[in-house]
C-alpha cells in the first residue's frame, strides 16, 4: 500500500483554511446584509471545517502500518471519518431547515443587501474548485475521507446556488411590490438544509457498506480472477472474496490445484498468486489463501 498521506493532508489543510475565511466571511457578509441565507451558508461552511478536522486525524490514522490488533491496517479510519462527517451534514441539515422555518412565522424579512450577492458568487467558485481538487485527489489516491469531504465542498456550493436565487428573489421583492418574494430568501435556506441532508444520507449509505465490509461487486473482481487465472498451476477458482478496507482492498481466495503435488509447492504457488496480485493490482494490500485439491 502507498503511503498517501502528505498530500492528502495537504488537501485537508487547504479546506480548513479556506473554510475558515469564507465562514467569517459570509458571517459578516450576512449580518451586514440581513441575509438569513447567507447566515445559514456560513453555518454550513463552519461545519467544513469540523469534518476536515475528523479526516485529518482519520487519515494520519488510517496510514498506521499493521500492528497486532489491526492485522489488516488501519484502513477503515477513513471510512468512519466519512461516516462522522455524514452525520455532521445531516445535523447542519436540520439545523438549517429549523432556522429558515422560523422565518415563516416571523414578519417578513427585509431584502438582503448587494453584499450578499457578491459573497456569494466568490463562495460558489471557491467551494466548486475545492470539490473539483479534492474529488480527482481522492480518486487518486483512493481515499473515501477525502471524497467524502470533496461532497461537504459540493453541497456547499450548491446551497450557495440556492442562497443566490433566494436573494435574488428576496431582493425582487422590495423592487416589484412582489411581498411574498420577501420569503425568498428563507425559501432558500430551506431549499440549502434539504441538500445538505441528502449529501449526508448519500455518504452514510456509502460509507456504512464498508464498514459492514461488503464485498466487492463480480465486475470489480474479475481483473483479479483474470490475473489469477494466467498462473498456469491455478485449475481452478472456487471463490473469490474482495473488501475495501478503507483505500486498499483484502481479499479471500480459494482455489484448487493438482492434488498429487508436495505442500512446499502448494506453498510456492499460493506465494506467486499473491505476489501477482499484489504487484499487478496497486490496491491490494493483502491476500489470504487456501489450496483446494483439484477434482475435475
Amino acid at each position: 500500500m502507498q503511503n498517501n498521506t502528505r498530500p492528502v493532508v495537504v488537501a485537508t489543510w487547504v479546506g480548513i483554511i479556506i473554510n475558515t475565511l469564507l465562514a467569517a466571511m459570509k458571517a459578516a457578509g450576512g449580518i451586514l446584509s440581513g441575509s438569513k441565507a447567507l447566515l445559514a451558508d456560513a453555518l454550513h461552511s463552519a461545519s467544513d471545517i469540523v469534518g476536515s478536522v475528523v479526516i485529518l486525524f482519520a487519515v494520519k490514522i488510517a496510514h498506521k502500518p499493521p500492528d497486532e490488533e489491526h492485522p489488516y491496517g488501519h484502513g477503515k479510519a477513513e471510512n468512519i471519518a466519512s461516516f462522522i462527517v455524514a452525520f455532521l451534514l445531516i445535523a447542519v441539515g436540520i439545523e438549517l431547515s429549523i432556522y429558515s422555518v422560523r422565518v415563516f412565522l416571523s414578519a417578513p424579512p427585509a431584502p438582503p443587501g448587494k453584499l450578499a450577492i457578491i459573497i456569494i458568487l466568490i463562495s460558489l467558485v471557491i467551494k466548486e474548485a475545492l470539490f473539483h481538487y479534492k474529488y480527482r485527489l481522492g480518486k487518486k489516491y483512493n481515499s473515501s475521507a477525502l471524497i467524502s469531504e470533496a461532497w461537504h465542498h459540493r453541497s456547499d456550493s450548491l446551497s450557495s446556488v440556492a442562497a443566490l436565487i433566494g436573494i435574488l428573489a428576496s431582493m425582487l421583492s422590495g423592487y416589484m411590490g412582489w411581498h411574498f418574494l420577501a420569503y425568498g430568501d428563507a425559501v432558500a435556506g430551506l431549499g440549502v438544509s434539504l441538500i445538505v441532508i441528502k449529501v449526508g444520507y448519500s455518504l452514510a449509505k456509502e460509507s456504512a457498506i464498508v464498514i459492514m465490509e461488503k464485498v466487492l461487486a463480480e465486475e470489480d473482481v474479475q481483473p483479479y480472477k483474470e490475473t489469477i487465472s494466467k498462473i498456469p498451476e491455478v485449475k481452478r477458482i472456487d471463490t473469490l472474496y474482495a473488501r475495501t478496507h478503507g483505500s486498499y482492498v483484502v481479499m479471500d481466495v480459494r482455489f484448487s490445484v493438482d492434488p498429487n503435488i508436495t505442500v512446499q509447492a502448494g506453498h510456492d504457488i499460493s506465494k506467486r498468486v499473491k505476489q501477482t496480485l499484489m504487484e499487478e493490482h496497486a490496491d491490494i494490500e493483502d491476500v489470504i489463501i487456501h489450496l483446494n485439491p483439484y477434482h475435475p
